[in-house]
């Protein structure tokens, strides 16, 4: 319980981006799963999901180099995708 009024409201802002945030990330993580589990992953897919991935770090949803990491392994995708 807060002991102060903007103690209270910090703690109606957290709830709300927290809820906001937990949907981004299950989407991306929805997004990364599609496109690992698929063997024919359409370059134009995978750049989606590194634009949704680079959109989060920018919010601050998720750390920058965890999106780094994340679109490398993606781009090697798209290098795999293509050579085929």
């Amino acid at each position: 319980m807060a002991n102060t009024k903007s103690a209270a409201k910090r703690a109606r802002q957290t709830l709300k981006r927290s809820l906001r945030n937990s949907s981004v990330v299950t989407r991306l993580r929805k997004m990364q799963k599609q496109v690992h589990s698929s063997q024919s992953a359409q370059p134009d897919q995978i750049h989606a999901v590194i634009s949704a991935i680079d959109k989060a770090a920018k919010r601050g949803i998720i750390h920058r180099n965890a999106a780094n990491r994340r679109n490398g392994r993606l781009y090697k995708a798209v290098v795999a995708a293509s050579a085929q």
